[in-house]
């Protein structure tokens, strides 16, 4: 052996296409994958969806009944004319129907043109077209070219009206207002700012404000000035809003030189404000989920049922399988290639669908409490308990249960919702982390709005319910369930 070299023995796992392109399925969420799949049988000719498929046999079948109509037709107008020639050249004197008055006309055997036809083209043909719903820079443009308003202002405003976010606030700043205006404006910091107070006092009130403060100050500013507690608002939106989210009326009077009654009256006012004045014209289409998976009960036991509609329905196209056989040699090399990869795909699509299943059975089984009584009964679940019972990795687990979302009687979740850590209990045993925050959450719906429940008062609640949780984790989980302190929770009345 020459010295320097070595060999070494090692194992390495090695994914083949097959099983890299099953995990890549399993990934992906329901419209991900119908993308995916519709991108694949467009570049694989022996792969067909399933309406497709049914689709062109009901054009084969309409046209053969076409031809046989076409021919019935022909052999008709044959024998009319034979029969015409026979017959007396005279055409027959055409008569008025009689119509009898004392029956009413029906009118709606007819339609627009006069065709004879109930149907209705349009009712039957076209579904029904909603108006584009207009957005936040389209209603203040309309605005703005029917305000008197300078060539130079209203190109300012158009830039502001361009820089607005979804919730119409003015975010990045007058800066950055500045920097987008064309150099041959030469506008000022404080010609902007002009502009941009015209645009507040349009509609919706308070658009293209620098923050909250501003916002609440620009819609306060339109109100009669004799609004009750008109002035005090103003004083809280502009020096005041921290004590105003405390709702610590009696601190927030002292400062104010009022009495009790008139900052709570004034807080009633500012509360009747819009702090997202924008928000009402979002034009963002809302995204609706489609559950995987459905989990209905059967007696005394969950069923779980697969969507059939989240399952795309590819196949095998019968007739260019049909045309391999006669193919010339490397056409025919490249269409047994499509089809191999066209059987793998529908074998990696219908073991998605088997591990999908598998998956949200276990998960159905653990969880059935949660089914049958809500929140606080769901139980602690990790990855690994769900990879051991159904024989597959933890990662295997993390990918199927990603985006993928189960209808049940409670509604839908995404499947990683049932997953949550352990917290001990008295009795030995364990209380899952969604249990402890709908427990949190039923607490604090339920205390004395005058006396919130502190963070403290919180855990201690909840260890008389033998869950042995700290103050930090209560605040943790009111954290994560955007409930606010108890300072901020207190009403006065």
């Amino acid at each position: 052996m020459k010295p320097g070299l070595q060999f070494r023995l090692n194992q390495q796992l090695a994914l083949t296409p097959q099983l890299q392109q099953a995990i890549r399925l399993l990934q992906l969420s329901q419209l991900e994958l119908a993308a995916e799949l519709r991108q694949l049988a467009e570049s694989n000719p022996l792969l067909e969806f399933a309406e497709d498929a049914s689709l062109e046999q009901d054009e084969t079948e309409a046209d053969g009944e076409y031809d046989n109509e076409f021919e019935s037709l022909n052999a008709a107008s044959s024998s009319s004319s034979t029969s015409s020639n026979d017959a007396n050249d005279e055409a027959p004197e055409w008569t008025e129907p009689e119509i009898s008055s004392d029956e009413p006309i029906d009118f709606s055997a007819t339609n627009g043109n006069g065709n004879g036809s109930s149907s209705n083209r349009d009712d039957e043909g076209m579904e029904p077209q909603n108006a584009a719903p207009e957005s936040l820079q389209e209603h203040l443009l309309w605005q703005l070219n029917l305000t008197p308003m300078e060539p130079r202002a209203k190109a300012i405003a158009t830039v502001l009206i361009d820089a607005l976010n979804t919730d119409g606030y003015l975010g990045e700043g007058i800066e950055a207002v500045l920097a987008a205006l064309p150099p041959h404006l030469k506008a000022t910091v404080e010609e902007v700012d002009a502009v941009r107070r015209q645009l507040q006092r349009f509609d919706p009130a308070g658009v293209a404000s620098i923050d909250l403060p501003d916002c609440l100050r620009a819609q306060l500013e339109q109100f009669d000035p004799s609004t009750p507690y008109r002035d005090l608002a103003l004083q809280i939106v502009q020096h005041e809003l921290e004590l105003l989210a405390r709702n610590d009326m009696v601190k927030l009077a002292r400062r104010l030189h009022a009495t009790e009654e008139e900052a709570t009256g004034a807080a009633i006012l500012i509360r009747s404000l819009d702090p997202r004045p924008g928000a009402a014209m979002d034009t963002t289409p809302v995204e609706y989920v489609a559950p995987d998976v459905y989990a209905r009960k059967d007696g005394t036991r969950w069923r779980v049922l697969i969507n059939p509609d989240s399952q795309p329905k590819l196949s095998l196209n019968q007739h260019y399988c049909s045309l391999i056989a006669q193919a010339r040699s490397d056409d025919a090399s490249w269409m047994r290639g499509q089809l191999q990869e066209a059987r793998w795909l529908i074998k990696s699509l219908e073991s998605r669908a088997e591990t999908l299943m598998k998956v949200a059975e276990a998960i159905v089984r653990r969880q059935s409490a949660f089914l049958d009584y809500g929140p606080e009964a769901m139980q602690p679940l990790v990855l690994r308990e769900v990879a051991e019972e159904v024989g597959m990795h933890e990662s295997t687990i993390s990918r199927v249960t990603t985006r993928k979302y189960i209808h049940t009687p409670r509604g839908t979740y995404e499947l990683k919702y049932f997953f949550s850590s352990g917290v001990s209990t008295e009795d030995g045993g364990s209380a899952s982390a969604t249990a402890i925050q709908a427990m949190l959450r039923k607490l604090v719906d339920n205390e004395d709005p005058r006396k919130p429940l502190s963070d403290q008062a919180l855990a201690e609640e909840l260890h008389n319910k033998g869950i042995q949780v700290a103050r930090r984790t209560v605040a943790k989980y009111r954290e994560i369930l955007r409930i606010p302190s108890s300072s901020e929770r207190q009403r006065s009345n």
